[in-house]
């Protein structure tokens, strides 16, 4: 297949650029213009077109991309302009910018100029600071001429990294980049504007009730005194964030901790986009910010909505396990789980959504990784782990689905509902060495209250009865000492991971990347994490490990059902993966099609690898008009 590298000029001015607007809102916004763009095919020469729509247009469609490969740095904006503005839609597609981000980091120094320094390719130049406020018509000949020099400089740069970065990937990585590029520039999920405006009217009423419950509960106060404010994130079930104060830990002789609340700390920025809005309304009136995430995430789906399909903005490897994460000023990986703005994204007419989720399986990578035999074969027979470890906790039988009537009332309800929260969030969420602070805090989320000295029990009942993962804790830690000492370590027993001073040897080709690790005077271990030295350890280092083999498995799982579902797509309608959220995958389909692409979906994402022998996987999957009904 050819591959043809692009880039797009276009104009922009002061307050019409993308540090304004989002790149989908700047595509499709009426002031959108293109003053040119360049191309080159294969390893060909490069050529440059500017003038009018019509003339740019034209060129686009001559190159037939529908038939071949297109390559860009960040593919994403210019992917979206041949969607948006020439209806055009690639065979597929490749990006350096993600590729890079998969190697450096997210904060990395990624940028097409940043990278040109970095391996030494031709200097970028600075042509595009003397476009701004400049329309096509307001350029003279030898200036276009200029800039469609720059662009194609661009386009032979971007060739070139191509040909360097690829050794770093592997075919399927680029297979999911195609695909995760595909859910934003061929855009098809709808929202619905009546549901978003109905959402954000509730959200603006309920923030400024629990503001007023404040201040006539707790003291006008309560917002500004960190303990006061401290205890208001408890009660949410938030551990409030903490840092080291190194003016107190010289004066005191050892560290001393106080609370992270300034509006700079990461850990305290990181709860405005919490998944609970009322923490999210507290936080913002502390910060001063007038809009919750909600209200202007609310804001933004109504606005794409008056504009077009959703474009769905994920970023490939926004995490260095690998994890996707948000752009584009939405983050579809923190949509609460059940709520307005679920239901609000619907299938075109005609389709249904249907989601798979891949079931515990974080909990069911660290048990397998860890050897932890009991615990993979409970979850290979089916059996209810959440009652299970409950009924260790409370010290007897628990069946969290099971139900009875009220003697009274007649009202049917579940007896060890309590007992089954206790169960589940043990599980999912002790197996990366929490401690009964956080737990707790997990606890009181999940709406249970039991206090420090049982979430304290619990945690070491978990410890003690999982012992081979709290084992895994204390082998990662040693290997974390080797390699900071220059050797060579391995993680694991489900599978042995190789980790040497490039990083953790993933089984798809991939690695985790510790760049810069170090032993601190301190003794902790830190590495440059994309908000500076980030703290590592053992638990930790499993929960990236296992982070990044869930990951792995999930999406070759759907890169499985997207290679199923193309031959099919625009025959009678559309057939798409459009979403992968954490360890679900969503697509949608026409009507009929619904229950077929379910049972294709349940079916892959019961696959498993090669690699992961014995390791018990399992999904759950659901349909509807909207991702809402999916839940």
């Amino acid at each position: 297949m050819d591959l043809v590298t692009v880039d797009w000029e276009t104009y922009y001015d002061r307050q019409f650029s993308l540090s304004k607007l989002t790149t989908e809102a700047y595509v499709r916004d009426p002031r959108f213009e293109e003053i040119g763009f360049a191309w080159q095919i294969n390893d060909g020469e490069q050529y440059w077109v500017t003038g009018g729509y019509d003339e740019i247009h034209r060129a686009v469609k001559d190159l037939k991309l529908e038939k071949r490969a297109v390559l860009c740095h960040h593919t994403a904006f210019d992917g979206l302009i041949l969607s948006q503005r020439h209806g055009v839609v690639a065979s597929q597609y490749l990006d350096t910018l993600s590729i890079a981000r998969s190697v450096f980091g997210a904060n990395g120094g990624c940028s097409l100029a940043a990278l040109a320094r970095r391996f030494m390719l031709e200097d970028k130049g600075d042509e595009l600071l003397g476009a701004l406020g400049k329309h096509r018509a307001d350029f003279t000949p030898h200036q276009l001429f200029r800039y469609g020099e720059y662009c194609k400089k661009d386009v032979r740069i971007t060739h070139a990294l191509l040909q360097i970065l690829r050794q770093f990937s592997t075919p399927q990585e680029l297979y999911v980049i195609d695909l995760m590029l595909r859910m934003y520039v061929d855009p098809v999920l709808e929202l619905d504007p009546a549901v978003l405006s109905a959402h954000l009217q509730s959200v603006k009423e309920k923030k400024a009730a629990l503001l007023k419950l404040v201040e006539e509960t707790a003291g006008k106060d309560a917002l500004m005194s960190n303990d006061r404010f401290a205890g208001l994130l408890v009660e949410l079930g938030v551990v409030p964030p903490m840092k080291k104060s190194e003016a107190k830990s010289r004066t005191a002789g050892h560290d001393v901790f106080t609370y992270a609340f300034s509006k700079t700390d990461e850990g305290f920025k990181a709860l405005l986009e919490h998944d609970d809005p009322r923490v999210q309304a507290l936080v913002s009136a502390r910060v001063g910010v007038k809009t919750t995430i909600e209200e202007t995430r609310t804001e933004a789906f109504i606005g794409i909505a008056m504009r077009g399909a959703l474009p769905v903005p994920l970023s490939y490897y926004a995490a260095h396990t690998g994890r996707a994460g948000g752009w584009d000023k939405i983050n579809m990986q923190n949509l609460p789980r059940k709520g307005a703005l679920r239901r609000a994204i619907r299938a075109p007419k005609g389709h249904k959504v249907v989601a798979c989720d891949s079931s515990q399986i974080e909990a069911r990578v660290v048990a397998w990784l860890a050897g932890q035999t009991d615990l993979v074969e409970a979850f290979a027979r089916g059996a209810d782990i959440y009652s299970e470890f409950a009924g260790d906790v409370y010290g007897y039988p628990v069946d969290r689905k099971a139900t009875a009537f009220h003697p009274d009332t007649g009202e049917e309800y579940t007896p060890h509902d309590e007992e089954g929260r206790v169960g589940k969030t043990s599980i999912l969420g002790l197996g990366f060495g929490m401690g009964k602070d956080k737990f707790d805090a997990s606890l009181k989320k999940a709406g249970v209250r039991k206090g420090l000295a049982f979430s304290e029990r619990v945690v070491d009942l978990y410890r003690t009865k999982y012992a081979m993962i709290r084992k895994l804790w204390k082998s990662a830690q040693t290997a974390l000492e080797s390699v900071c000492n220059g050797y060579v370590a391995e993680i694991g027993v489900g599978i042995r991971l190789r980790w040497d001073q490039d990083g953790i040897h993933l089984p798809n080709g991939m690695l985790v990347r510790y760049k810069n690790l170090r032993r601190t005077e301190d003794g902790d271990y830190v590495y440059d994490g994309r908000n500076g030295a980030t703290k590592i350890y053992g638990a930790k280092i499993v929960e990236n490990v296992v982070q990044a083999l869930a990951r792995i498995i999930v999406f070759n799982q759907m890169c499985m059902i997207d290679q199923k579902l193309k031959p099919l797509d625009r025959t009678d309608g559309r057939y798409k993966v459009v979403l992968t959220v954490h360890d679900e995958v969503v697509g949608i389909c026409p009507d009929h099609f619904a229950p077929a692409l379910r049972e294709m979906m349940v079916t892959a994402m019961r696959v498993i690898p090669r690699w992961a022998t014995g390791l018990p996987i399992t999904c759950e999957a659901a349909g509807g008009e909207s991702y809402g009904d999916c839940k």
